[in-house]
């Protein structure tokens, strides 16, 4: 199969990768570098096994600007733009994902569009009809940063959004591609296939609110939260994962597929979707006091990414942490060794790890680091490992 995607993001690429030792693949970008990144066989992002594969294994993949060359030529278009959250509009903006679909439908008729981008529910059907084409299908994924290849090698569902040949066809590419031996694979609507995505993500983060609702109660009384935890996790209804207190859920996507699950509740009666995205904030504004409370006159944030072996720092907590911070004038400096800039959020980023421990009173990390160990009396973490 001739297969081109839109997007080179975790989505795009891990896609790509697995597609492409059994198909021939085009990715499509607008940026040139990190088309040149990948033809050269480097990831432009942190994937451990999307490194690997480039480097190591035998891939038909190539990368391209020209949206032309990939899709005239393409059997199946993978629509994987990023679609950011617009609080002004309360939707996602899917701009990005409809331009990949006018395109494609201009230049190839045939080619039959599966839209991976995360969408409100019932955008595929709209497009379908405002497009006039019966050749849109939205398949979700579940994966997670730093771990994208690695959910597609070994994913625990394949969802496609109709149930037909073609949809069969395509969720067989993607088992082909998979190194797990027996794959669930569930066909059903498109509107089910987004509802899936939105629900599946609010009740991850509906789990990350309750552990962190958790452990602000457990500061504030004087317990120990891992105790806790590990008491309650023993029950196998409730387990141990997604359970390691952090100072809020960020990143690619839980905050915005929360809040867009929330506005497609509109005139439907909730409490938990809404109380899920109340919570991370009031987190949020907890840990920050928690901070204040400790006087400090300069504070140094670790890292501002959201979570080990990723470089993603979209959406992360501690972005609303630093705000906060900052409107209690507070000086705020910054160690995060992937940023090449001199501020963030009006705060200096520092690149000496000494100098950044020796300026601070107080050393806030979202997640621990063993190279803390060092300043541990100086760290305040909610993380478990710690």
């Amino acid at each position: 199969m001739k297969i081109s995607i839109a997007g080179t993001g975790y989505v795009g690429l891990s896609l790509a990768v697995l597609l492409a030792q059994h198909n021939k693949v085009m990715t499509v970008d607008i940026v040139q570098e990190k088309v040149d990144l990948i033809n050269d066989g480097i990831s432009p992002i942190q994937d451990k096994y999307i490194s690997d594969f480039l480097k190591n294994k035998q891939l038909d993949l190539v990368a391209t600007t020209d949206r032309f060359s990939a899709y005239s030529v393409a059997d199946i278009v993978i629509v994987a733009t990023p679609t950011n959250y617009d609080v002004e509009n309360n939707s996602f903006d899917t701009s990005a994902a409809e331009s990949v679909i006018q395109e494609v439908l201009s230049i190839n008729l045939n080619a039959l569009i599966i839209i991976k981008s995360t969408v409100p529910i019932g955008f595929t059907d709209s497009m379908k009809i405002k497009y006039n084409t019966k050749n849109i299908i939205f398949s979700p994924e579940f994966l997670r940063e730093g771990s994208a290849l690695y959910d597609n090698l070994y994913p625990s569902r394949i969802v496609i959004g109709e149930d037909s040949d073609r949809a069969r066809d395509f969720a067989q590419l993607l088992s082909r591609g998979a190194h797990a031996k027996s794959i669930t694979q569930l066909f059903i609507s498109n509107s089910e296939a987004e509802a899936s995505k939105l629900f599946a993500n609010t009740y991850l983060a509906m789990r990350v609110a309750f552990f962190n609702e958790l452990d602000s109660f457990s500061e504030i009384k004087g317990l120990d939260t891992k105790k806790i935890i590990d008491t309650i996790g023993a029950d196998p209804r409730i387990g141990n994962d997604y359970n390691n207190p952090s100072f809020g859920y960020g990143g690619y996507c839980l905050p915005k597929d929360t809040m867009q699950l929330l506005a497609n509740y509109k005139n439907i009666p909730n409490s938990i979707i809404k109380g899920v995205v109340d919570a991370n904030d009031i987190r949020k504004k907890f840990i920050a006091n928690q901070i204040i409370k400790k006087n400090p006159k300069k504070v140094g944030i670790y890292r501002l990414t959201m979570k080990e072996d990723s470089d993603n720092f979209r959406s992360s907590s501690i972005q609303d942490v630093i705000k906060i911070l900052k409107k209690n004038e507070i000086e705020v400096i910054i160690f995060e060794p992937t940023i090449f800039t001199e501020y963030f959020l009006d705060s200096k980023i520092v690149s000496s790890f000494e100098v950044f421990i020796n300026s601070v009173d107080i050393i806030v990390a979202n997640r621990w680091d063993d190279n803390l160990k060092e300043v541990e009396g100086k760290v305040y973490t909610r993380d478990l490992r710690n």
